[in-house]
Parts: structure tokens; C-alpha cells; sequence
């Protein structure tokens, strides 16, 4: 006599048969081959962010990944994102899905690449959990083109939610831990580890676009300025600043360092009568400084100018480039401002024009009526900078300014004195929330006195430049060229 099991496994087996049978979409989803550019299909792909009610009705394709999927009875809500953009989308039992597409399209793991074919519809009421909050997109096909782990190291919800304050140095010991509203956050190591998933977020999608866009502002503006932008070697015959803050590196036969600055090149290039240069690039600095502002490698922007009669004129030029760089990130990149607001709230940045430009003794003043004892040549802690640029905020509404005329006791040996007052240095820092983000100063202008600080970037530049050029020797179209048998200049 066959088991009860048994029965039941006889009459499910018919009914899978059945609804096999039925499974009208089967040619409407699934898992694509690999591609291997077997055919390239006359298929145009929309971006997420081109959703709008402008699209609605019409039937488009898009790829994107699976950020969230949810099953209610016979429909499915999926969330799709696109880099910082993410649309709603449903598949329903209908016309165009079976059941067992909705299955599929269910089960699909987080973070999956899929290609989807659907009809955009205006939707009566907005989806606040999406950027394009006025449309989802019903789908009618969806193919799966790279499929992820069904385990991730990270949530993205989680790694994009607000932090309350305080809460960085709680998660330093935890992978998780539990926000102000009772939901995981995700700690900063744990970002690092995983930083392929966590570059995904929409918070960090936006950080590095503004900041892509910081970096083309400033070479926009300094071209239109009159500047020339160079590049400058990275391994160096000599320590620019003294041995302890350099990287030692072999270089064949010999030690090189990995500078810590194109000072002496930058100065090179005005000494022959280019004027104006600027670079772009990484800054290597071995300081075993572990604070939240200090990096051993970093990307510097970098500027160096002659000046006329006074070095006023630079410290204009330098503030000037600074204010077009804050107003175009304020005119094009609202979005990835608004964005990177959600997560970490912050007031707008303010600045004002013409920047303001106080005196170290103004700044002393301003301290001292705060409650700050400071002798007369004392340089700035960071927590009195912190306090001045709260204070500059309150009197003067501007989170950048500068702080000119330093103590020339604070300042190195190769720094201008100030003419009318020999206590004093043609010295300058510019500040950003109370933090400093550069020094300057007129230099003595002695040779022997030339030595400073940091930066540069360029993959095959040189090579480009020679092959568009037609020249046969890289070394044409290199500055200061580096090989096996030359490191100097």
C-alpha cells in the first residue's frame, strides 16, 4: 500500500506538470547566457534617472540592479537602482507575467544586474523611498545578466541610514549596532572591507561625483585664469621636508623617496616664465597622525603664480578660484548635495564675496573676548580653530574665510616678514567649517630657501601627448622625465 508521502508526491507531481504547462511568460524571464558579445541587439537602454512623467505610457528598457524585492500575493514590488537614482517596479500576474515569473522575479538576490523591459506609468500618489517618486515601471520582461551572493557582507539600507551623533564611535567595536530609531548601522571598517558594495550607496555615489566635480571646477576655473597645468615626478632624490615624513622606496640601486611635494618643480616652472601653474595629484606623507583629517596618501590641488607688487594678488586669486569652485558645486551638483544630505544632515555652505580676509591679531581678539587665553605669537590649536570658525560664523555669516599676517615665529624659516611689523609674516591659512584646508605664504626669495609641500596625478599622459603629437620620445612630452638612469632634476 503507497504512503500517504507518496500519494501526495503523485498528485503534485501532475500539478507541477500542469502549471508548467501553463507558465505563458516562460519566454519573459529567466537568467541570461554570459555575454560574450555573442550579437549586439538593437536595444537602447534608458537611464533610471530619465523616469519622469515625461516617459509615461511608453515601453523602454533598462538595466539596473536589484536593490530591494518584495512579494505581496501575485505581484512583486522590486526596487531598482541605477548608481544614485532608483525607480519602483512591479510585476504583476497579468497579460505579460505568470506566477511563476512573479516567483522569479521574487527570489532574484539583492544586488543582481538585471535587464528589464517595461511600460512607465504615472502613479497617483508619490513613492517617497525612491528618487523618481512620480512613476514605476511595469514590467514585462526581466532577465537577470549577473547574478549576486545570496549573502552580503553589508545591507545597503543599512549603510545608507543617518548616524546619529556620537554613533562612529560606538560602531568602532561593532559590525552593527543599533541607531537612535532601534536599526543597524554599518561601522567604518566594515565599509573599508567591503568598499566595492559600499561605493554602491547613493551617499557615496553622490560624495565622489561632487568631488569629481571639485576637481573639474578647479581646472576650469584656473584655465580661464591663465594658468597652465603641469605634472611633476613622484620619486625623488631627496626628502622635500626632512626624512621622517618621507616614504623610503628602492629604486634599483639606489633609495628614492615618494615626494611629498612638486614645490621645488612648481617653482622651476615660474623661474622659467610660465607664471601660472597648477597641479592635480596624490600627496604622500608618512605621519602616524590618526586623527579624522590626516591621510598618509591624499590628492592635492595645487597652485603657483608670480606676483607683481604684493602677494595680496595671489592670496585673490587663490580665494577667487575657491569661491567659483563653491559656486559651481552649489549650480550643478545639487542633487548629489541634497543627497548626501539625507544621510548626514548639514547646513548649506556659505561664503561670501569677496572672501573675508581677517588678521591673526583680529582672530586673537575674537578668541580672547571668548574666554581663550593665547599669547600674541602662539599659533592656533585645532579646537581654538574649531571655536574661531564658529565664531567667524556668528559675526560674519561665512563658513570660509581667511586669517592672514601669522606670527612669523609659527611659520618656517623661509617665510616673508611682514615690512611694517617684523613679529609678523606674509602668511596666510584659508579655512572651511574652522578647519584649515590650505597654508601660504611670500617666500624669501633666495634659492637655497626653496623647499615645501605636496601633490599630482597622470596615467599615460605623456604618452598620449606624444603619440597625438607624433613625436618619438616620451621624454618630449615629460617635464622632468623619470627613467631607470635619471632622477634628478
Amino acid at each position: 500500500m503507497p504512503s500517504a508521502s507518496a500519494s501526495r508526491r503523485s498528485q503534485e507531481k501532475p500539478r507541477e506538470i500542469m502549471d508548467a504547462a501553463e507558465d505563458y511568460a516562460k519566454e519573459r524571464y529567466g537568467v541570461s547566457s554570459m555575454i560574450q558579445s555573442q550579437e549586439k541587439p538593437d536595444r537602447v537602454l534608458v537611464r533610471v534617472s530619465d523616469l519622469t512623467v515625461h516617459r509615461a505610457d511608453e515601453v523602454i528598457w533598462v538595466r539596473a540592479r536589484v536593490h530591494t524585492s518584495r512579494a505581496k500575493g501575485k505581484q512583486c514590488f522590486l526596487v531598482l537602482r541605477q548608481q544614485q537614482f532608483n525607480v519602483q517596479a512591479l510585476v504583476a500576474v497579468g497579460d505579460h507575467a505568470s506566477k511563476q515569473m512573479v516567483k522569479f522575479a521574487a527570489n532574484i538576490n539583492k544586488e543582481s544586474i538585471v535587464d528589464i523591459e517595461g511600460v512607465v506609468r504615472k502613479v497617483n500618489q508619490k513613492i517617497g523611498s525612491c528618487t523618481q517618486q512620480d512613476v514605476e515601471l511595469h514590467v514585462q520582461k526581466i532577465y537577470v545578466i549577473s547574478l549576486a551572493e545570496p549573502r552580503l557582507p553589508l545591507q545597503l539600507d543599512d549603510a545608507v541610514r543617518p548616524e546619529v551623533e556620537g554613533e562612529e564611535v560606538k560602531t568602532i567595536f561593532l559590525k552593527y549596532c543599533a541607531s537612535s530609531e532601534g536599526r543597524a548601522t554599518v561601522n567604518q571598517d566594515t565599509r573599508l572591507d567591503n568598499r566595492v558594495i559600499d561605493l554602491r550607496t547613493s551617499t557615496s555615489q553622490a560624495v565622489f561625483r561632487l568631488q569629481s566635480g571639485i576637481c573639474q571646477l578647479f581646472r576650469e576655473t584656473l584655465i580661464n585664469k591663465g594658468f597652465v597645468e603641469i605634472q611633476t615626478p613622484k620619486i625623488i632624490s631627496a626628502a622635500s621636508e626632512g626624512g621622517a615624513n618621507v616614504f623610503t622606496v628602492s629604486y634599483f640601486k639606489n633609495n628614492a623617496y615618494l615626494a611629498q611635494s612638486p614645490q621645488l618643480y612648481k617653482q622651476m616652472c615660474i623661474c622659467a616664465d610660465f607664471e601660472k601653474v597648477f597641479c592635480i595629484g596624490p600627496v604622500f606623507r608618512a605621519e602616524d597622525s590618526n586623527t579624522h583629517r590626516h591621510l598618509t596618501e591624499f590628492v592635492g590641488l595645487d597652485i603657483e603664480m608670480a606676483f607683481n607688487y604684493h602677494y595680496h594678488e595671489v592670496v585673490e586669486e587663490i580665494a577667487d578660484t575657491l569661491v567659483q569652485i563653491f559656486k559651481g558645486l552649489q549650480e550643478r551638483f545639487q542633487t548629489e548635495i541634497r543627497t548626501v544630505n539625507k544621510q548626514f544632515p548639514c547646513e548649506p555652505f556659505k561664503f561670501l564675496e569677496p572672501t573675508l580676509r581677517l588678521e591673526y591679531c583680529e582672530a586673537l581678539a575674537m578668541l580672547r573676548e571668548a574666554g581663550i587665553e593665547m599669547g600674541d605669537e602662539e599659533d592656533l590649536s585645532t579646537p581654538n580653530e574649531k571655536l574661531l570658525g564658529r565664531l567667524v560664523k556668528e559675526k560674519y555669516d561665512t563658513d570660509f574665510y581667511i586669517l592672514d599676517k601669522y606670527p612669523l615665529a609659527v611659520r618656517p624659516f623661509y617665510t616673508m616678514p611682514d615690512p611694517r611689523n617684523p613679529k609678523q609674516s606674509n602668511s596666510y591659512d584659508m579655512f572651511m567649517r574652522g578647519e584649515e584646508i590650505l597654508s601660504g605664504a611670500q617666500r624669501i626669495h633666495d634659492p637655497q630657501l626653496l623647499t615645501e609641500r605636496a601633490l599630482h596625478h597622470g596615467i599615460g599622459l605623456e604618452r598620449v601627448t606624444m603619440l597625438f603629437l607624433g613625436l618619438h620620445n616620451v621624454r618630449q612630452t615629460s617635464m622632468f622625465p623619470r627613467d631607470p638612469k635619471r632622477l634628478t632634476p
